[in-house]
């Protein structure tokens, strides 16, 4: 609210009798905004004139702005009472409600007034003003445009509805209407040539709608007023990093800090210092930031919430959540509405596990930030991960055994809490040799649960039946599929299970009706210099008095992050008690070394209606026995396109002629493909329990 707006408008209206009482110093310290001595001066002239009316309005306004609302009202009120037909008085009044910020009051007093004259420059423009400050802008920008009608190219007016378009591209802006936003945003350009204000507000827009070269664009503009320099440079590096470029990010964060002099006002410091700082995170240059950080905190006994959140940032790229999560919590003690620690300890207490508490920080901080775009997007996302699912599969592979497959699975999870959701598998599978004229059905289905035991260890059980029926044999056999999964340390993960199925890779070996015993052991390590390890073991006791140890371990380096591109290298070992060639691929030694190259945009991280892809390529040698070594290759491919946020669909495809993925005799020169369509589901809109 811009009350100086009509305290000029009101001096003018009557300051000719205001000089006439001998008060023009008075009056000018009103108009020089010295408000103090003002209502000091005014106090004086009332002993000697306790009646003047204009010496009253004086004081009023004088007690009003210098901070004391309620008693500037109760002053207007006993004007009224001996005015009650002055129209000045009544303005006065109603400005006075405004001071006081009560809005709604003024709303209907204005209102009013207008009905008594609806040319009134004044009521006009202070109806405008209330309206504006309850966000009823529309109908703000109504009446200030009214009020320019009057006056046309009143500059009070014309700034009050600079701060009404202002205000209304933010509320365009809080519920994703950036083309809106964008209009009005550049109508005030038009009226106040790159106004500062208006131009950041509109950087804004564009950085989070991700117009990042727009943003670059407009915080250029705003670098031509030297004094702006670090803003802008500070911004680009911004729209940069939203960019994902963090190279040329880190590259203008370090023009900003260079560009630091004695003269920079200590905000802008501050906030280029953190700009730096953010951009060495995420560049992971995490030693140089830890530096930083350092200097910042070391000999600092109370250091800024900027500060604590830098480093909790870090802490967060560091995968050290803990360290974070107490950072957030001295943040939040300090300033429970902070955004960075309300937002920032929901991420944390999510990559910790602790579910409950992510949902309830992110609704905190919707408390503070009204329809705040990332925190809404966080718990949609949250609510997702706890939405009824469906998962449809149908796939063919073949060969060159002759063997062939068609496949249909189906699996849904419906999460019944933060903790435990409901688990079904069903897989139908036929297969056939064009050689042997064998051909096999196959009918598996699994029902489970998850649990969540602890923050970090998960509970995954599943029981079930698989029938299958050929033209020598039929029978069914029971299936169990139950692990356990964890976080040991940071950066790490570690899956435990057993898992009893049978043999199903042709017809032949369903009719062996071999029931195998699989001890299963995942684990995973990453770093944070982009190198990751992972390995996994199976121990196979089976039906026919036969076992198998199998190992597979890949280690890898991040070259890319978007889209992820990673290379390295894959080891695979292989051995079987018992060697049985005439029955399934069963050596006693097999050891395979490949190199592997992979470009993923996965499909968690596409947008609504956009375009997901993977792809591995594969190469090396093998060696069977202590036969001669054979060279390998392996292709796996997959294209997908997202609907929504409830709906996807993909294809994807595979060869191999690795001997290890061989379940059948006669593995040399053995090639399998296989290909298929997948479709994902979420069935819901929000979790049954939110329901």
């Amino acid at each position: 609210m811009k009350s100086i707006s009509l305290s000029l408008l009101f001096f003018l209206l009557f300051s000719i009798q205001c000089f006439g009482q001998d008060m023009k110093e008075g009056f000018t310290y009103l108009e020089t905004g010295k408000y103090q001595k003002a209502e000091v001066f005014f106090k004086k002239i009332l002993k000697d004139y306790p009646t003047n009316k204009t010496a009253i309005l004086c004081y009023g306004r004088a007690v009003g702005l210098n901070g004391n609302a309620a008693k500037a009202v109760k002053i207007f009120i006993g004007l009224l009472k001996d005015y009650p037909d002055s129209f000045e008085v009544k303005l006065n009044y109603a400005e006075s409600l405004l001071w006081g910020k009560n809005y709604p009051d003024a709303k209907v007093y204005y209102e009013k007034l207008l009905k008594e004259d609806s040319k009134s420059f004044a009521a006009l423009l202070g109806y405008a003003n209330t309206l504006s400050n309850l966000k009823e802008y529309e109908n703000a920008i109504i009446n200030v445009n009214k009020a320019l009608e009057v006056l046309p190219g009143n500059p009070n007016a014309l700034v009050s509805k600079k701060y009404m378009r202002l205000g209304l591209a933010n509320k365009k802006i809080k519920y994703q209407k950036y083309d809106e936003a964008e209009k009005y945003l550049k109508e005030n350009l038009i009226t106040f040539k790159n106004d500062k204000e208006t131009l950041l507000n509109l950087a804004n827009l564009y950085l989070i709608s991700k117009q990042t070269d727009k943003a670059k664009a407009t915080y250029e503009i705003i670098g031509k007023n030297p004094k702006d320099k670090l803003t802008s440079l500070n911004g680009i590096a911004l729209s940069y990093h939203l960019a994902g470029d963090e190279k040329t990010a880190l590259s203008y964060s370090k023009k900003a800090l260079a560009s630091i002099s004695e003269d920079s006002p200590k905000i802008q410091k501050n906030q280029t210092i953190e700009r730096y700082i953010q951009a060495l995170i995420w560049s992971k240059k995490f030693s140089d930031a830890d530096i930083e950080i350092k200097k910042l905190l070391d000999n600092n006994d109370n250091p800024d919430n900027w500060m604590l959140s830098l480093r909790a940032t870090l802490n967060v790229y560091k995968s050290d959540f803990k360290k974070s999560l107490a950072d957030y919590n001295l943040i939040l003690k300090k300033d429970s509405a902070s955004f960075d620690g309300n937002l920032g300890k929901a991420n944390v207490l999510k990559a910790l596990g602790y579910y409950k508490g992510a949902y309830k920080s992110a609704e905190n901080t919707l408390t503070f930030y009204d329809e705040q775009k990332d925190a809404k997007n966080f718990i949609k996302q949250l609510d997702l991960s706890y939405t009824p699912v469906t998962e449809t599969k149908v796939s063919y592979s073949f060969d060159n055994g002759n063997n062939e497959a068609k496949a249909l699975d189906f699996k849904t999870e419906v999460p019944l809490s933060i903790k435990f959701k409901l688990l079904a598998n069903y897989n139908l599978r036929t297969t056939s040799n064009t050689t042997t004229g064998l051909k096999a059905t196959t009918n598996n289905l699994l029902l489970g649960a998850s649990y969540q035991l602890l923050n970090n260890l998960t509970l995954k059980a599943n029981f079930g039946v698989t029938s299958s029926e050929s033209e020598t044999s039929s029978y069914k056999k029971l299936l169990t599929d139950i692990s356990f999964s964890t976080k040991p340390f940071k950066l790490q993960n570690l899956e435990i299970g057993y898992k009893r199925d049978i043999q199903n890779f042709n017809a032949a070996l369903l009719n062996e009706q071999i029931v195998q015993n699989n001890l299963i052991l995942n684990y995973s390590v990453s770093t944070n210099f982009n190198l990751g390890w992972f390995t996994q073991y199976y121990y196979t006791f089976q039906s026919d008095d036969n076992a198998r140890n199998l190992l597979f371990t890949s280690l890898y380096y991040n070259i890319l992050a978007k889209p992820s591109m990673k290379a390295g290298i894959n080891y695979q070992n292989l051995s079987f008690k018992n060697q049985v060639p005439t029955v399934y691929f069963s050596p006693s030694k097999f050891n395979a070394v490949e190199v592997f190259v992979n470009l993923i945009k996965d499909e968690s991280a596409a947008k609504n209606k956009e375009l997901f892809y993977g792809l591995t390529a594969a190469t090396g040698l093998q060696y069977i026995e202590d036969d001669d070594s054979l060279s390998t290759y392996r292709i796996d491919a997959k294209f997908g396109y997202r609907f929504s946020e409830y709906a996807l669909l993909n294809i994807y495809g595979l060869q191999s002629n690795i001997a290890s993925a061989v379940a059948t005799s006669g593995s040399t020169g053995f090639t399998y493909t296989e290909f298929g369509l997948r479709f994902k589901w979420i069935i819901l809109k929000k979790p049954i329990y939110k329901r």
